[in-house]
């Protein structure tokens, strides 16, 4: 069977009994051993746990019994989260392996209970802190339609399997663009939803910038995933209530006639011209589909030296508990974000925390006139693997080229990354559309909009 079907596709066909888990959770086994050599976007398969879960869907369907609506839906989950029975490293070679990992995540949990078969961990940069995806445990991970090319980061190990077909669904987390940066690069969905919809345990060193995102083929399946991933968990006391509705339905919700304001570089980022381009004439489709899309800048300055501040100060927190001799084991940029970190102050903090509440007034006010706001997700196409920035472009750190993500895990909206197109070199770029707060529904249907009017092609990489 095809490893590129969406969850949607694999659990009808679940229904129907023309596939079973079985088969499914076999196809993404063969396609890990198959692609993953080049990829390398996985640190731990586990074939024993994925066939066992995968028997005991099989089980369920045929006796019409599934416990969930991606019951034995082949799903990896990136080394962020806590995972009963597999080592949590973090893409770190100073977090020992050799302890009681005990401890499901709600992420984890909550896949659990809802019968997802979990084949394995997915690569991160070191504690995540980066938009590329490498480090000195498990190596350059690369993007499978290009794998001389970064996938991005730092969910870039999940990104890369989904488009790569091992398995049809992973989970993410994003501070500062994490899942919509991989997603752009890689050619799938990846939602970053209103900050507390997903909880999290144990809590972020990086504080509110933190939330956790579904990522998959198809905006029908992030909104699948997110109806599981978005029930409560009492270790998150930022957790927000259930939703009131079914994502999976509210993604069916008609959208024209609503207002978008497309701002190509938001007043000042610079952009890569072909990536405009691209983008632009995705917006102008969806302007042409009845979304009524005026051009306007949502009227912020960069607010990179807060970010940095709130960025910088909950890594250094987080890296203070390491063992001694970490410092020099650690990632060299890694490092010098410890380093900078320790020079902030409380007040110094609690000023930035002060100019994120204030960018999210700002955006609640921009929201009164305007439904979405669209970008694209990131400056630049996916550039050389192994790389912090472009080489050669003279950037010195990842937030120079993903100036459209960070910002709004400081206003904690939901923002999601949509395929818009390819590069004259068949790379993937995405468009990033960014709600009011709670808005999580309405981001989805515009997205599943854009996928209507620029259809993603059925020839993924993997079919390569």
């Amino acid at each position: 069977m095809s490893t590129l079907l969406t969850a949607s596709e694999l659990v009808a066909a679940y229904s129907t009994g023309e596939i079973s888990p079985v088969e499914a959770t076999e196809a993404a086994l063969r396609s890990i051993e198959e692609r993953d050599g080049e990829c390398n976007a996985f640190c731990l398969v586990d074939p024993e746990v994925a066939r066992d879960g995968a028997k005991a869907s099989e089980t369920r369907w045929r006796e019409g019994n599934p416990i969930g609506s991606l019951d034995g839906v082949p799903t990896s989950i990136k080394d962020m989260f806590l995972t009963q029975g597999w080592p949590t490293l973090r893409g770190s070679t100073c977090i020992d392996r050799d302890q009681p990992w005990d401890v499901d995540s709600p992420v984890t949990a909550r896949l659990r209970e809802n019968g997802l078969v979990l084949l394995g961990k997915t690569t991160t940069p070191e504690l995540a802190w980066k938009g590329v995806t490498d480090n000195a445990l498990t190596g350059v991970t690369r993007n499978p339609w290009n794998p001389a090319k970064t996938p991005g980061g730092s969910s870039g190990g999940s990104a890369a399997a989904v488009a790569a077909g091992m398995g049809e669904l992973s989970v993410g987390t994003d501070g500062g663009g994490s899942v919509r940066i991989p997603a752009s690069f890689c050619g799938i969905v990846g939602l970053k939803p209103t900050y507390g919809r997903i909880p999290l345990y144990p809590a972020s060193p990086f504080g509110a910038l933190s939330h956790a995102g579904p990522m998959a083929r198809s905006v029908s399946d992030v909104a699948l995933m997110l109806d599981v991933l978005a029930l409560p968990d009492h270790r998150d006391p930022a957790a927000l209530e259930p939703p009131l509705g079914a994502y999976r339905e509210a993604v069916r919700r008609d959208v024209r006639g609503l207002y978008a304001a497309f701002s190509p570089t938001l007043g000042w980022a610079t952009v890569d011209p072909e990536v405009r381009r691209i983008v632009t004439e995705a917006v102008t489709a969806l302007d042409e589909a009845g979304l009524r899309v005026e051009e306007a800048d949502p009227g912020f300055g960069d607010p990179r030296e807060a970010f940095d501040v709130l960025w910088s100060a909950g890594a250094a927190q987080w890296l203070n508990t390491f063992p001694p001799g970490a410092e020099a084991k650690i990632d060299p940029g890694l490092r010098k974000v410890w380093e900078k970190g320790r020079t902030y102050s409380a007040a110094d903090y609690l000023d930035a925390n002060a100019e994120r509440a204030s960018l999210g007034i700002l955006m609640g006010e921009f929201h009164t006139r305007f439904d979405v706001l669209i970008t694209p997700t990131v400056a630049v196409p996916p550039f050389e693997a192994g790389f912090d920035v472009p080489p050669g472009s003279g950037m010195t750190g990842w937030p120079d080229w993903t100036p459209f993500t960070y910002p709004f895990n400081m206003t904690q909206q939901p923002a999601i990354s949509v395929p818009a197109g390819f590069t004259a070199d068949g790379l993937p770029v995405g468009l990033q559309i960014v709600g009011p707060r709670h808005s999580d529904d309405l981001v989805l249907a515009v997205a599943r909009l854009v996928e209507e009017v620029r259809p993603w092609p059925t020839d993924r990489p993997a079919g390569r």
